[in-house]
């Protein structure tokens, strides 16, 4: 038996789909079957039932999931503590959305560092498929993000809610004309945009992480839809502005975290990241002032595995 073989039972079980785990954990379905025959082999039961709707795990598979669990988390712990410093007692990583680091994820670092200056905290940045894949694998001990997944043995805790508003870098420029730009803010986002906007056409512009959207708007004009705290440095700035009498949305924001974990310190990440939030409106913004695109160098903005929050909106047909 490997890590990799459990990594792969685990990424079956949350998903329920040899095709699906397959595209989580970026092999092909036959090394996924390959997997768990030998997993299945060395543990003499079988652990999955496929059928047409995908696979389910057997009572053998169910009893094994705690296990597995169990030592991906053990593994991960071994190689952070191996090469932990001795002037740390633990380690804790943490993986969210770029927007989520913009501004509010560095101040719950500094007061965790504040806290406790023997925890040697890492911070990541990843889509949602990513997260919660690395969140059930135990690569991660806390995850941020907008469109999380409901898995057995997670816990799916909201933190606040973003409000999406729509920046222009002119204020006489509030319709969405060719100079807007769709950020693809996951499936609930795409519904109420496209009841807000029904006979809006496939825009010519398109992005991935509201990062983007803001940089292609200040460098070539424009609007987009970022959240309110995102966008609050930039209008203080003057760089851009609040169309006046546009709708606004709402983006609930989550974490996720092991119902059972080992770390010693989740709990106070926990409770740090719940009173920066009750101490400080998840509104307030950064501190960039800048007016012009941010240059990436080397790897400032690492880029991001697109997904697939929603499909874009469809060219209206004339």
């Amino acid at each position: 038996m490997d890590i990799d073989q459990v990594r792969t039972f685990l990424a079956v079980a949350a998903h329920g789909s040899f095709q699906e785990a397959a595209n989580r954990v970026h092999v092909t379905q036959s090394t996924v079957s390959a997997r768990i025959q030998g997993l299945e082999t060395y543990l003499n039961a079988r652990l999955f039932v496929r059928n047409r709707s995908g696979a389910t795990l057997t009572p053998a598979g169910r009893r094994f999931l705690r296990h597995a669990k169990t030592l991906v988390l053990t593994l991960e712990q071994a190689r952070h503590d191996v090469g932990l410093p001795s002037r740390f007692r633990a380690s804790i990583t943490v993986g969210a959305r770029i927007a989520l680091w913009d501004g509010f994820l560095p101040l719950w670092a500094g007061r965790m560092r504040e806290l406790a200056p023997d925890v040697s905290l890492s911070s990541e940045i990843g889509f949602e498929d990513d997260l919660m894949r690395r969140i059930v694998e135990g690569t991660l001990d806390l995850a941020l993000m907008y469109t999380p997944q409901h898995s057995a043995g997670l816990q799916v805790e909201h933190l606040f809610d973003e409000t999406l508003v729509l920046v222009t870098s002119d204020p006489k420029r509030t319709e969405l004309d060719d100079g807007y730009v769709y950020v693809s803010w996951g499936p609930t986002f795409y519904a109420q945009h496209s009841k807000v906007y029904p006979d809006l056409e496939r825009p010519a512009q398109m992005a991935n992480i509201g990062w983007l959207g803001l940089q292609l708007i200040l460098a070539n004009g424009g609007t987009c839809f970022v959240p309110e705290r995102v966008a609050a440095p930039y209008v203080r700035a003057g760089c851009l502005h609040v169309a006046p009498d546009s709708p606004r949305f709402l983006l609930p924001a989550y974490v996720v975290y092991p119902l059972e974990s080992e770390s010693p310190v989740l709990e106070t990440a926990l409770s740090t990241l719940r009173a920066v939030i009750a101490e400080r409106s998840p509104a307030d913004g950064g501190t960039s002032t800048e007016c012009t695109p941010e240059p990436i160098a080397g790897s400032e903005h690492p880029p991001e595995r697109p997904h697939a929050p929603g499909p874009a909106p469809e060219m209206k047909q004339s």
